[in-house]
């Protein structure tokens, strides 16, 4: 296993381990100690949950960059980098919309569009295509990372000066979403005719 499928891996199993710092404390009914820096309040939780978050999103951008440099691009990268990414995205988006930082509506979009590209690149893989990302699908991937980091913290910085940058960037990550989904559907009309 090369570099950057290795650095996948850790990325999934990165996944768990973020959803555990992020719900433990609170099912144990834990003190959590609380600051106030950066123009916002966050918690050791959520300091945390940034840290395992950021660490994750990180190996994202490097085997990414890695594969294509050093060309060790693999189908099992090209199929594992999305489904990671999903996972750890997917996982943090339906953590912050059970605690009210993101609207319902927004997390179903996402989430019937990744359910949808999955279903797509199923119906690839039958006819033994591996479908890559597409400019689109890496916006919406990137946005919602940035988002995320900083809805985890509170949107600090931004918070002080009275900007919603986490919540615009939500928001964005949406419509890059909306449009990705679009994307892979018209790249992939013969496979889903053929499959009919």
């Amino acid at each position: 296993m090369n570099l950057p499928n290795k650095l996948t891996v850790i990325r999934l199993l990165l996944v768990p381990v973020f959803i555990v710092v992020y719900l433990v404390p609170e099912a144990l009914s834990m003190h959590v100690p609380v600051y106030h820096v950066l123009g916002t309040s966050m918690s050791l939780v959520e300091i945390l949950s940034f840290v395992i978050f950021a660490l994750a999103s990180i190996t994202d951008f490097l085997d990414g960059k890695l594969a294509r440099k050093n060309n060790l691009v693999t189908t099992f990268g090209k199929f594992v980098d999305p489904v990671a990414d999903k996972m750890l995205v997917n996982s943090a988006l339906i953590l912050l919309t059970v605690d009210g930082k993101i609207p319902v509506v927004l997390l179903i979009i996402m989430v019937l569009r990744d359910t949808l590209v999955d279903a797509v690149r199923f119906l690839a893989a039958n006819h033994n295509i591996v479908i890559a990302a597409s400019i689109w699908g890496k916006a919406k991937t990137m946005t919602q990372m940035v988002a995320i980091c900083l809805l985890l913290l509170n949107n600090p910085i931004f918070a002080y000066i009275g900007l919603p940058l986490d919540t615009i960037l939500i928001y964005l990550a949406t419509i890059f979403s909306v449009f990705s989904g679009i994307n892979y559907l018209n790249g992939s009309k013969e496979f889903i005719l053929e499959s009919m």
